[in-house]
């Protein structure tokens, strides 16, 4: 059965907290894999879980860093992923799986955002290949946990996916580079593989969902030049925020630990979601929330799976 992609108001909104969506939820027992997790909005994520009883796995490419940003919550694990490395995300996925646990939640929250045009493995452009395919590949990989643990797997997309569809004729960017197109079709990546997923999983007993945090300042901006912010109006010249609807890292982590927990969701799966409900469509390119139509069209998630499934060679299904 397909979920509507209309809301169903959940009573929360775009200043509700990763805290306010799981008050009075216990998460004990639950396992969670949180990439990206001792950063930013994933790392306000581990923080929201691990106070609400999950045991949370953080699979990262600076260990030392992560060891060092979680190290002081109960209930908290570091392991090596780096998602633009296929061999790497191999590993992880074997470790995880040697350890016979189930994983009831997965949370697809490491991302980069508008990189400098850099190649990662074949020549595979990097913000597709970390945000969408190490992710597409690590899901893959981790399906017997995700199976057994039959919970949720939700993929950290953004508003940006409204700067591109898939570029199907050159996915790569081999005939020029232009970092925002490149962040918006790797954010639509991730609306259609929650799509597709879902309809893959379901049976399974297994949901996927795809979000929009929000806007929030966080080590995601790390590539952009603090003048092509000023200019943005997103900050001043001290860095100070000025865009209103920006919010507070545990206001962003909000959306995906609502999508990743919440009982209004039962029996729901492959929408998008924002301001802890799902969104509603909208054809405005200009708009400034709402999800495109192209990211929700079954028939280019099952395409965009296709190919993911062909350059990865992984495919669990």
């Amino acid at each position: 059965m397909t979920t509507p992609q209309h809301k169903i108001g959940s009573g929360f909104g775009p200043r509700s907290t990763a805290d306010d969506v799981l008050h009075g939820v216990d998460l004990t027992g639950k396992l969670a894999i949180v990439t990206g997790g001792y950063s930013g909005l994933g790392l306000e994520t581990t923080r929201a879980l691990a106070r609400a009883g999950a045991h949370v796995v953080v699979p990262a490419r600076r260990k030392e860093s992560a060891e060092e940003a979680v190290g002081d919550l109960d209930g908290v694990e570091v392991d090596e992923l780096d998602l633009a490395d296929l061999d790497s995300v191999r590993a992880f996925a074997e470790r995880f799986l040697a350890t016979g646990r189930s994983a009831e939640i997965v949370i697809n929250s490491a991302g980069v955002m508008a990189c400098p045009e850099t190649r990662v493995g074949p020549g595979w452009e990097a913000q597709f290949a970390t945000n969408h395919l190490g992710h597409y590949a690590l899901v893959n990989l981790l399906w017997p946990a995700i199976a057994r643990g039959r919970g949720r797997v939700v993929a950290v997309s953004s508003g940006g996916h409204r700067h591109s569809g898939i570029r199907w004729d050159d996915v790569h960017f081999a005939r020029g580079y232009d970092k925002w197109q490149a962040y918006g079709q790797s954010k639509t990546a991730n609306v259609l593989f929650a799509v597709h997923l879902d309809a893959l999983a379901r049976d399974a007993g297994v949901r996927a969902f795809s979000l929009h945090p929000g806007g929030i300042l966080t080590p995601l901006q790390r590539h952009l030049p603090k003048e092509e912010m000023v200019a943005a109006g997103w900050i001043d010249e001290d860095g100070n925020p000025l865009e209103p609807s920006f919010k507070t890292p545990e206001q962003g982590a909000a959306t995906q630990v609502w999508a990743a927990t919440s009982a209004q969701l039962a029996g729901m799966g492959g929408v998008y979601c924002e301001d802890c409900d799902i969104a509603e469509p909208t054809s405005d390119p200009l708009a400034r929330a709402g999800v495109r139509d192209y990211a929700t069209d079954p028939a280019q998630a099952a395409r965009l799976w296709a190919l993911s499934a062909e350059l990865t060679g992984i495919n669990a299904f």
